[in-house]
């Protein structure tokens, strides 16, 4: 049982830098809005925006699923009402990770048609997402249905 707590204390140091990066990736989209393709600003928010999808946020999150993954077998989470909520918002970031793989394509090849405020909306729901998921893994609500 000594390892679960190592296991678990790297599934939330990966879950930390995977919430901060797709924290910051719509932000980065936000200013990229407002920027002229081709432009220097543009190549640089380009280079940002890459590296931290390519460096920080996929690794973070393929850390964070399957160190999850492990602990929800371990422990035998998946019983829990709980544990679903967790799992369909975890299912609801990863449309919204895919999504900013997406927007930095789109971006990258000079055909964002987006605004800010979409990103903006896009930010804003990965908080309430990570709000959602912190409740259900440290408050565990007992649902009666």
């Amino acid at each position: 049982m000594y390892y679960y707590h190592w296991i678990e204390a790297f599934h939330v140091i990966s879950v930390i830098m995977w919430m901060a990066g797709m924290l910051y990736l719509p932000r980065l989209y936000v200013y990229h809005t407002t920027v002229k393709p081709g432009s220097e600003s543009d190549f640089l928010l380009q280079t940002m925006e890459e590296r931290l999808l390519k460096y920080i946020v996929n690794p973070a999150m393929c850390f964070s699923l399957g160190l999850g993954i492990t602990l929800m077998v371990k422990k035998g989470a998946y019983y829990y009402v709980w544990f679903h909520i967790k799992i369909l918002a975890i299912l609801l970031m990863l449309i919204i990770h895919m999504l900013c793989a997406k927007h930095r394509k789109d971006f990258g090849a000079g055909l964002n048609k987006r605004t800010d405020l979409y990103f903006r909306i896009l930010n804003e729901t990965v908080t309430a997402l990570i709000i959602v998921i912190v409740i259900m893994v440290i408050v565990k609500p007992c649902f009666k249905f």
